[in-house]
């Protein structure tokens, strides 16, 4: 076949894909879960070990780690209007978040590394409350009320 022929058998086949009912996207793409909403000093978001400075508007994506710099804080909202602040010198990644409705699937995992965070929730800990959950190296905390502050200490 020459390589004409294999250019246009190429491009067929991607356009039938995209033609497919559904999304296509790269392997290991991701879908936004939250947006970057404050922002002070430093701050990055580290994703598939790629490092990215975070910026208003920047979407955060599952297993993100978010990380202030001694001067840093950022504020992010999820799709379900959870906010979390992280303070100077913090780290956090985000384990698990779905946020479904209309299939009635509900969870966030966040798992703080140190630094503080301030946390209120959204509507996952109000429709499903046992959904929710904030993880540090010494403790677990299911989430049932609407707020709360956590400091991490360590490396």
């Amino acid at each position: 076949m020459n390589y004409k022929k294999r250019l246009i058998l190429l491009l067929a086949m991607i356009l039938l894909l995209l033609s497919i009912g559904g999304e296509f996207s790269p392997v290991n793409a991701s879908s936004s879960i939250a947006v970057v909403k404050k922002l002070g000093g430093v701050a990055t978001v580290v994703r598939q070990e790629c490092t990215i400075s975070a910026t208003i508007g920047l979407e955060i994506w599952k297993n993100d780690m978010i990380r202030t710099g001694p001067d840093g804080s950022i504020g992010i909202v999820f799709n379900d209007d959870t906010f979390l602040s992280l303070g100077p010198g913090s780290a956090l990644v985000i384990d698990e978040f779905v946020f479904a409705p209309k299939q009635g699937n509900f969870s966030i995992a966040v798992r703080m590394l140190k630094g503080t965070a301030a946390y209120l929730s959204g509507l996952i800990s109000k429709l499903a409350p046992e959904s929710a959950h904030f993880n540090t190296p010494t403790a677990s905390i299911g989430i049932r009320g609407t707020k709360f502050a956590v400091k991490v200490e360590g490396d």
